[in-house]
């Protein structure tokens, strides 16, 4: 893992992928420092975090682009399915790699506060655990555009499912509007919701079977909780669509709380979509 992990570091820095994703980062978040922190004399570094974090919008498919759909592309994954180590490893190395390129803004922009520091009082704790989170959150969006790289051969196809994706995510607490809170609406959801998964184990894995067993079991889950207790699912959809805003879990650590469930949150999407990545090329693999 290490060896794949310090060839896609090298590789990204040559392509100067890794060079315009830290310039990006490093110039827009230096124009909100400068006009929120130094010129408005404002403490909260946690806010000018905040305010950027539409720049995953951005960066993320940047980054994530190339990663897997470009192996596939020139057919260089048959030198990676073939070679003596196991998938984990190389995706990993892979994940890691866009994670140090992401890191180094990360640990520049620590330097800010200190900065901020010389010229008034700052709360070290408070902004510090903002900027934590920020990596976090960094990390876990990375892992989606990682996932959704390995699905298709086309680099601009897999940017702009990564922006689709994520554009969702950030305006999920509008899209959560458009459903009724009632258990009736929340159930007829949940069963399309229940199809679209099998359909979505299907393309990733082409058996029919499971892919039918899946739906099924699913629906038939959803329609007994249903008539046992319909109460559960009142306003489940609110909360389901809300699990799927990454950014929303982001909010607690702007005010200096390290929220526990916020930090599980980021690191099982981390590992959820991980994990979705190296089923997806072991299935290559094997097939």
């Amino acid at each position: 893992m290490l060896a794949v992990y310090k060839k896609e570091l090298r590789s990204y820095l040559t392509s100067m992928i890794g060079y315009v994703f830290i310039a990006f980062i490093l110039l827009i978040l230096g124009i909100y420092f400068t006009a929120y922190n130094l010129q408005y004399a404002s403490p909260d570094f946690g806010s000018t975090l905040s305010a950027v974090t539409f720049l995953f919008l951005i960066i993320t498919p940047i980054l994530t682009m190339r990663i897997l759909s470009e192996e596939k592309k020139n057919k260089t994954d048959q030198l990676l399915l073939t070679a003596p180590v196991s998938v984990w490893k190389i995706v990993m190395g892979k994940y890691l790699s866009m994670i140090t390129i992401y890191l180094i803004p990360v640990m520049i922009a620590g330097f800010y506060p200190i900065i901020m520091g010389r010229y008034g009082t700052v709360s070290y704790t408070t902004t510090y655990i903002a900027v934590f989170g920020f990596f976090l959150l960094g990390c876990a969006q990375i892992a989606v555009g990682l996932f959704l790289s390995s699905i298709t051969e086309s680099q601009i196809i897999a940017a702009v499912i990564t922006f689709g994706a994520l554009f969702c995510s950030y305006v999920m607490d509008g899209i959560s509007t458009f459903f009724s809170s009632t258990s009736t609406a929340s159930f007829i959801t949940f069963l399309v919701i229940s199809v679209l998964i099998a359909l979505i184990v299907y393309q990733m894995t082409k058996d029919m079977i499971l892919s039918s067993v899946l739906g099924a079991v699913l629906i038939i889950v959803n329609v007994v909780l249903f008539i046992v207790r319909s109460s559960l699912y009142e306003g489940l959809i609110q909360n389901f669509l809300d699990l799927l805003s990454i950014a929303n879990h982001y909010d607690s650590f702007v005010g200096g709380i390290l929220d526990v469930s916020g930090i599980i949150y980021m690191l099982s999407v981390i590992c959820i979509f991980v994990f979705l990545t190296i089923q997806c090329i072991q299935k290559r693999r094997w097939s």
